[in-house]
């Protein structure tokens, strides 16, 4: 059942960031340094445009100016300069998602490096480019973030910790970066606690981003390494960003098909999950001629009929993959898309049935 199912289903089983947006994971344990500082985390956000609640969820999708605002705002009403710094020493790499796992799975160190550039716009966010620099004895991990976030020192700071994170957990508890540089301008006295962080020299000003280390630990063996992970979830990111399912439309799909075995499957949840408003997300999909409750119906019609060809899987389970609470409320919108009971489309050809019957 496992590899029919699997490879049977069209397109991403998730939705993946727009081109300025990023998982809501870079907010974990926002509220708690907040509080720490004698803020209120529901008030800023909500000053900011944010729905608190958008949070709890990593996968769920925030614009990026507005954390580089929250965070910025964070830093000026604290006195704390280095807000964004004490944020990523709280965190860890697993904010940036599954490519922390595919990265940990690599068998190699340059492997590793090599999926986190291919595969972070894909999950985490479109707005950070990344590259591999080598040098004869230093390689360097370089990024640009899009120059339309503005002044952007709290979420760099952030960024350079986690980056920094995620190739200590990839090059073992020995690993240490020759350098990190940021182009920005820092104060000279905080430079020591920014390199107490990332442990070691830090340089502002620097013209790029970048963690240099020795070149050699290219090609040092991940200590995970996991080759049937590696494999699976690298194929799947690679079948994520080949269909590159950009528009709204297929975003929504996208977000169906990921959300509906969980029953909380709504216009209010997809709007969140996109950082966007219900009323923005329905007009955006009346400009394509379509409703949310039409994208529903559709990916249920579609996901039925895989689902019913799968012999091991009961009318109660079929039910439950679709969201339903009761198998009787599958059987009934089965047969008004169909005319047929789902027990006698198991028993019928397929090619009986290669339209739905009243979906418009």
């Amino acid at each position: 059942m496992g590899e029919k199912l699997f490879y049977s289903l069209e397109g991403p089983l998730d939705a993946i960031p727009a081109e300025r947006q990023m998982r809501a994971a870079n907010f974990e344990y926002f509220p708690e340094l907040v509080r720490d500082l004698g803020g209120d985390p529901r008030w800023i956000l909500e000053h900011h445009g944010m729905d608190p609640r958008t949070i709890r969820d990593p996968d769920y999708f925030i614009d990026c100016k507005s954390l580089v605002d929250v965070f910025e705002y964070c830093s000026a009403i604290f006195d704390d300069p280095l807000f964004g710094l004490r944020l990523g020493s709280m965190q860890e790499a697993d904010v940036f998602g599954s490519v922390t796992a595919l990265c940990r799975a690599a068998p190699s160190f340059r492997e590793a490096l090599r999926s986190f550039i291919e595969y972070f716009p894909i999950v985490h966010s479109p707005m950070t480019i990344m590259e591999l620099v080598e040098g004869r004895e230093t390689a360097e991990l370089r990024w640009t973030v899009g120059s339309d976030l503005g002044f952007n020192m709290q979420a760099s700071y952030q960024g350079i910790l986690l980056d920094a994170k995620l190739l200590r957990s990839i090059g073992g508890r020995t690993f240490r970066p020759s350098y990190v540089n940021l182009d920005i301008e820092v104060r000279q006295k905080d430079v020591p606690d920014i390199e107490n962080a990332v442990g070691c020299p830090f340089h502002s000003k620097a013209g790029m981003n970048a963690i240099g280390f020795p070149i050699g630990i290219l090609e040092q063996p991940v200590a995970s390494s996991n080759r049937l992970l590696f494999r699976l979830l690298g194929g799947y990111l690679d079948r994520v960003k080949t269909v590159s399912r950009t528009t709204i439309v297929e975003r929504v799909e996208d977000y169906v098909r990921g959300a509906l075995p969980s029953g909380n499957c709504s216009i209010e949840r997809c709007a969140k999950k996109f950082g966007t408003s219900v009323r923005t997300l329905q007009a955006r999909l009346g400009e394509c001629g379509l409703k949310f409750s039409d994208i529903l119906e559709r990916q249920r019609v579609e996901l039925a009929k895989t689902y019913l060809e799968q012999a091991e899987l009961s009318l109660d389970e079929v039910a439950v993959l679709l969201g339903y609470s009761e198998q009787s409320s599958f059987g009934r919108a089965f047969k008004r898309w169909t005319g047929v009971t789902p027990q006698g489309f198991r028993g019928s050809p397929r090619e009986n049935f290669m339209r739905p019957a009243n979906l418009v």
